[in-house]
């Protein structure tokens, strides 16, 4: 059966949800849990410093006690959730445990990596992974604008390697946004892609704990929803994937939703209805008529029209060449120009939290401008 997989704050909460005992947290426990890790750790991993912070919950770097290796720990703040009885979180902690151990073997290069996870004394749920070094997608192409066809095609292929493996063991993302697809420095390599955010959300009809990641019914992100997604119609499958990495190369051609609209009811509208513009009409740089084809195919209203899966779309950007292929060597070379500090040795940077209301946290201000030149210091609800 397919595993359906949304966004990863919705993977935290569903730990939380399944530690509760009873139908809500106590009084006594939502003031014990205002203070997330007393202890200043999260099972191997000593907290060093606290990069975000919001109404949910809190980023920290952080660093294995043992092999000092740094890490981006995000904990979640269990007085803002709840059970509806302490079988339902039973049942929820035991499907968190296996959705989470299927998420951590996927062992593409391109999908992020996940080192632990777990609860910490106070009850507080935390996720362990690697920092990244970079920028994710959304914020890349607002501060520098539309990029170039060759390099989507070089980030994409990559991308479609993480989703690949994912669709062939029968897991779906289902939120495949600018903001879940970071481009970093890995070692000496630049335009390196990790896929963020792998989560679960796969319940029973009607239950409680299908919580939503969007200010909609349908989970996901209005703008890179496939219809089937919105419609809540029969079974996603990795095709509902592909018409959101459309949406996604969309984007990244022209700086441009494929629909805009003044809400997100009228943004589903119209991505059950409306016809998509080729993105050649609507980018400021030359778009191959090839690019206008495979895009145009991924956002077919019908998925039995779109490629199957994340995996045919990949051998499909393989054939796609220009009169100039982009490469390392060129990416190196747009990183030093236009993010020299990203290039230094040892800065770092902490894959984001779903956006939403809150502040940065008060850190020191060397280490938070630091941080903010490499990548946006996360907002957390």
């Amino acid at each position: 059966m397919t595993i359906v997989f949304v966004a990863g704050l919705l993977l935290l909460s569903v730990a939380v949800l399944a530690y509760a005992s009873g139908a809500s947290w106590t009084l006594s426990r939502r003031r014990r849990a205002t203070r997330l890790v007393p202890e200043r750790a999260a099972g191997s991993y000593e907290l060093v410093e606290r990069l975000a912070h919001g109404g949910m919950g809190e980023v920290w770097r952080a660093e294995h006690r043992l092999l000092v290796r740094p890490a981006a720990v995000k904990i979640i703040r269990p007085e803002m959730l709840g059970a509806a009885s302490a079988e339902e979180a039973r049942a929820l902690l035991r499907r968190f445990e296996r959705e989470a151990q299927t998420t951590a073997i996927l062992s593409s290069p391109h999908t992020i990596d996940l080192f632990d996870f777990g609860l910490t004394r106070d009850g507080a749920f935390y996720y362990v992974m690697e920092l990244l070094v970079g920028r994710d997608l959304q914020s890349l192409v607002r501060e520098f604008g539309p990029l170039p066809a060759h390099r989507v095609t070089y980030l994409l292929r990559q991308l479609c390697h993480s989703l690949a493996e994912a669709h062939a063991r029968g897991l779906v993302h289902r939120d495949v946004t600018p903001a879940n697809v970071y481009v970093c420095r890995m070692g000496l390599e630049y335009d390196f892609v990790k896929v963020l955010d792998f989560g679960l959300v796969k319940f029973a009809p009607g239950s409680r704990s299908a919580l939503l990641t969007a200010d909609v019914t349908p989970s996901g992100t209005p703008a890179y929803m496939a219809p089937e997604v919105i419609e809540g119609t029969g079974e996603v499958d990795p095709r509902a994937d592909v018409y959101s990495i459309g949406c996604l190369a969309y984007w990244m051609l022209t700086g441009h939703l494929v629909f805009e609209a003044g809400s997100s009811v009228g943004m589903l509208l119209q991505h059950l209805e409306a016809p998509p513009v080729p993105p050649s009409e609507r980018s400021e740089l030359p778009v191959p008529a090839e690019w206008d084809r495979i895009i145009l195919a991924c956002l077919e209203k019908d998925p039995a029209r779109r490629p199957p899966d994340a995996g045919v779309l990949g051998e499909m950007l393989m054939d796609v060449r220009g009169p100039v292929d982009w490469s390392r060597t060129m990416a190196q070379r747009w990183w030093e120009s236009h993010l020299p500090d990203v290039t230094h040795p040892h800065v770092f940077a902490v894959p984001a939290l779903p956006p939403g209301r809150g502040s940065a946290t008060a850190q020191p201000r060397a280490l938070r401008d630091r941080v903010r030149e490499t990548h946006a210091v996360p907002v957390v609800p």
